[in-house]
């Protein structure tokens, strides 16, 4: 990647990119925004991690063999134009070190695509500024009470992320309009559906 450029990504405009590449087109090329604020699934999401710290037990947290922990950490890489706040940063007793994301959201007998590719987002931040192994994720599903699942990665798992990352970078720079998503549902509720052609 282009280490001279000034665009940061982040891991939620790359979940949204992969809900429909043309997101990213809207909103950082024409600077077209969501209004996001007012989905309710959105706000309750927010309101709940204000108060997460207060109701997840810390029993999760020794599950996992989890020594210490730090919260709400800012992080960013000039080397994968990328920045983001995890929710939680996990040191292991392996010695390695995985995100926790929280997800106000129901486990429905599979890891999302997009959740898994967000964490491992976090995880090359993780590694990029600790300089310490990532091999895992963790998912923390609200509405599940608190379900907790493990992600395992390995490097083509993180080769995806930074292949993801350089396309996402190329529609910003060059501002061209990607094809929209396969799935002709995700349409229906788009805040872009009118603009869209």
């Amino acid at each position: 990647m282009d280490e001279s450029s000034n665009i940061y990504i982040t891991p939620s405009e790359i979940v949204e990119y992969l809900f429909c590449p043309r997101f990213t087109f809207f909103m950082n090329c024409l600077n077209i925004h969501q209004h996001e604020e007012k989905r309710y699934k959105v706000l309750m999401g927010r309101e709940i991690h204000e108060e997460r710290a207060k109701i997840n037990p810390d029993y999760l947290r020794k599950k996992i063999f989890c020594t210490k922990k730090e919260r709400l950490v800012y992080l960013s890489s000039s080397r994968y134009h990328l920045k983001g706040e995890v929710d939680e940063v996990l040191y292991l007793a392996d010695g390695t070190m995985a995100p926790l994301d929280y997800k106000f959201a129901e486990y429905k007998d599979t890891v999302f695509r997009t959740h898994r590719i967000q964490s491992i987002l976090y995880g090359l931040l993780i590694r990029d500024n600790y300089q310490c192994e990532v091999k895992k994720g963790y998912l923390c599903y609200i509405r599940s009470k608190y379900l907790l699942k493990e992600m395992i990665f390995d490097e083509t798992d993180f080769q995806e992320a930074c292949l993801i990352l350089e396309e996402v970078l190329r529609i910003i720079q060059h501002g061209y309009y990607p094809k929209k998503t396969k799935f002709p549902a995700r349409c229906i509720d788009c805040c872009y559906k009118n603009i869209c052609v």
